[in-house]
């Protein structure tokens, strides 16, 4: 074996050379991209699909681009500290389904609707993420992602932003904190359930 065979060989082993298979992370847009592609080919097959259906297609995509357990943390506020970790686990699975079935729930059909990213701008450590919903006849509406990187180095969704200003984080902050303070936190994931339950039966 020469030598440059061995010097790569070692390099190899201690990972100095990326694998040619390697790739970057998805972008911000990109991400927000993907999951625009999948939400209108369900909307298309909304009908059909039904919302269980709908539900099934786009939880995956749901999932990996929206930070679910943070967005819950920041959602719950000062009542996630004195959560337990079983009720931690059981209030993100109740925030993501609830979160799922909004979709499934609000986006059910199809009407000529475009989806369209604008760009990026920095936001601090963070990237907020500019589209716009062009309804068929409506005016346009704003949609802004905050994205912020994950433990993984990816990018996700932890808000959204309503006509370009309205925090959808901070809405529901202001609905789930006052739930726990008055009831605690087994309360706010039994409403988060039956609302979920009300939108259509879960696969």
């Amino acid at each position: 074996m020469t030598f440059l065979r061995r010097l790569l060989a070692v390099a190899a082993v201690l990972g100095l050379l990326a694998p040619s298979f390697a790739h970057a992370a998805p972008s911000p847009q990109s991400i927000i991209k993907e999951f625009y592609a999948q939400l209108v080919s369900t909307m298309k097959q909304g009908e059909e699909l039904g919302f269980s259906g709908r539900y099934e297609k786009l939880a995956p995509v749901i999932r990996a681009s929206f930070n679910m357990p943070l967005m819950t943390r920041m959602s719950v506020g000062s009542g996630w500290s004195g959560a337990s970790e079983t009720e931690r686990v059981d209030l993100i699975a109740a925030f993501s389904n609830f979160s799922i079935s909004t979709y499934a729930n609000r986006f059910a059909s199809y009407d000529d609707e475009a989806f369209i990213v604008t760009g990026q701008n920095p936001s601090g450590k963070d990237v907020i993420v500019n589209t716009q919903l062009k309804p068929k006849k409506d005016d346009a509406v704003t949609l802004n992602y905050l994205m912020r990187l994950d433990e993984k180095g990816n990018y996700r969704i932890v808000d959204v932003y309503m006509n370009g200003t309205i925090s959808e984080l901070a809405t529901r902050r202001s609905e789930f904190s006052s739930i726990v303070r008055r009831e605690g936190v087994p309360a706010l994931i039994n409403m988060l359930e039956q609302k979920a339950n009300q939108m259509g039966t879960l696969p």
